[in-house]
C-alpha cells in the first residue's frame, strides 16, 4: 500500500476504458483524460494497460511507500522526486518501503499519471474503479485522494529500467497551440458552409471554465442553415437548440454560441446540437492542454479517426517498450 502525505490537486483513481455501459443510468465512462500516457505507465510496471492508476491534475501528490514497489510516471512533467532525487519519466523505477515519491506542479502538460505495479485495488463500482467526482462513486470513496488515506495495491511485480521508446511518447506543442482532429456530425447539417469554414479556420481558446465534464471554448460566432432557424417549436427557440438527443463522448456541444467539448464525465443527452465530435485518439491532447491554450481543429473522416485509434492502441503495448 501507499500512504497519501499530500493529495495534490484533484488526484484521482482512474482505469481504462472506464465505466462502460451505464450512461443511460446517468454514469459516464470517466477514466483517464490522457489514456495514452496512463496505458503506457501501466505497461512499464508490468500491469495490464487498463489497470487502475492515479491521474494528477496540474499539481501532483506526495506518496509514501509501505512496501517495495515498482512505479512509473508519465504524461505531464510533474517534476517527480523519490526521496529528493529526480525520477526519470517514461521509465519504470523501483522504490523501497519507507521511501517518499513527491510530485510538484506541471512543468509541461496538464495531467500526469502514476502507475504502481500490481495496480490500485479499490472496490470496483459498476465494473470500474474510475472516480466519478460529481456522483461520488468509484476510486477512493468517490472523490479525489485525501491526506492520510492508504491506497490498496495488488500483488507486486514488474522490474525497473524499462523505458518507453521516444517515438511512442506523446509530443506536447511548445507554443501552446494544439491541432485537434474532429469528425463531422451528428448535427453538422444544422451549421451552414460559412459556419463550418469559420470553425475549422479559427483559433479557439480553452476557457478556465473547463473540467472533466466539458471543455468550454472561446472563439467566433457560428452561423446556421435554415434547418436550424426554421424549425418546429419542439426544437427550442435558439438555432443551436434541438429536441433532446443522445450525446457521443467527445461531442462539440453548441450551447448558444459557445462550443463545449463533452469529455470523460460529460452528460449523455440534452437539447443542444453537436456539429462535430472529437475522436477518442485525440482525447490525450485535451487531457494535456491548459486553460489559455489554443485549439485549431482539423476535419477527418470516420475511417481516419478509426485508423488513429488503432495506431494509438498499438503504441500502448509491449512493442513500445525498450
Amino acid at each position: 500500500m501507499v500512504e497519501v502525505i499530500k493529495p495534490g490537486l484533484e488526484t484521482s483513481v482512474q482505469d481504462y476504458p472506464g465505466r462502460i455501459g451505464y450512461w443511460n443510468q446517468g454514469f459516464p465512462p470517466s477514466g483517464p483524460m490522457d489514456s495514452w500516457s496512463m496505458r503506457l505507465a501501466n505497461v512499464l510496471v508490468g500491469n495490464d494497460a487498463g489497470e487502475a492508476a492515479l491521474e494528477c491534475q496540474f499539481m501532483g501528490p506526495t506518496l509514501k511507500f509501505q512496501s517495495d514497489r515498482v512505479f512509473a510516471v508519465t504524461g505531464a512533467d510533474l517534476q517527480a522526486k523519490l526521496d529528493g532525487e529526480p525520477v526519470p519519466m517514461w521509465e519504470s523505477v523501483a522504490a523501497k518501503a519507507g521511501q517518499t515519491l513527491a510530485l510538484s506542479f506541471c512543468k509541461t502538460g496538464a495531467r500526469g499519471y502514476i502507475a504502481l505495479a500490481g495496480g490500485i485495488q479499490t472496490t470496483p463500482w459498476l465494473g470500474s474503479r474510475s472516480t466519478f467526482h460529481k456522483a461520488g462513486v468509484g476510486g477512493m470513496e468517490g472523490r479525489a485522494i485525501q491526506v492520510g488515506q492508504v491506497i490498496p495495491l495488488g500483488t507486486a511485480g514488474g522490474s525497473a529500467g524499462r523505458r518507453v521508446k521516444q517515438a511512442c511518447r506523446p509530443v506536447l506543442p511548445s507554443d501552446k497551440t494544439w491541432q485537434i482532429e474532429v469528425v463531422a456530425g451528428p448535427n453538422d447539417d444544422w451549421v451552414d458552409g460559412a459556419g463550418h469554414d469559420r470553425f475549422l479556420s479559427s483559433d479557439w481558446k480553452l476557457s478556465a471554465k473547463s473540467d472533466r465534464t466539458g471543455y468550454r471554448l472561446d472563439g467566433p460566432d457560428w452561423t446556421f442553415t435554415e434547418k436550424a432557424t426554421n424549425k418546429g417549436p419542439e426544437h427550442g427557440s435558439e438555432p443551436s437548440n434541438i429536441i433532446d438527443q443522445g450525446y457521443p463522448v467527445g461531442a462539440i456541444n453548441l450551447a448558444g454560441q459557445t462550443p463545449i467539448i463533452l469529455v470523460n464525465d460529460g452528460p449523455s443527452m440534452g437539447g443542444f446540437i453537436n456539429p462535430y465530435t472529437v475522436p477518442s485518439a485525440a482525447f490525450w491532447k485535451l487531457g494535456q492542454s491548459k486553460p489559455g491554450d489554443i485549439y485549431r481543429f482539423k476535419a477527418v473522416s470516420v475511417d481516419e479517426a478509426q485508423a488513429l485509434a488503432h495506431k494509438l492502441k498499438e503504441m500502448c503495448g509491449e512493442s513500445s517498450i525498450e
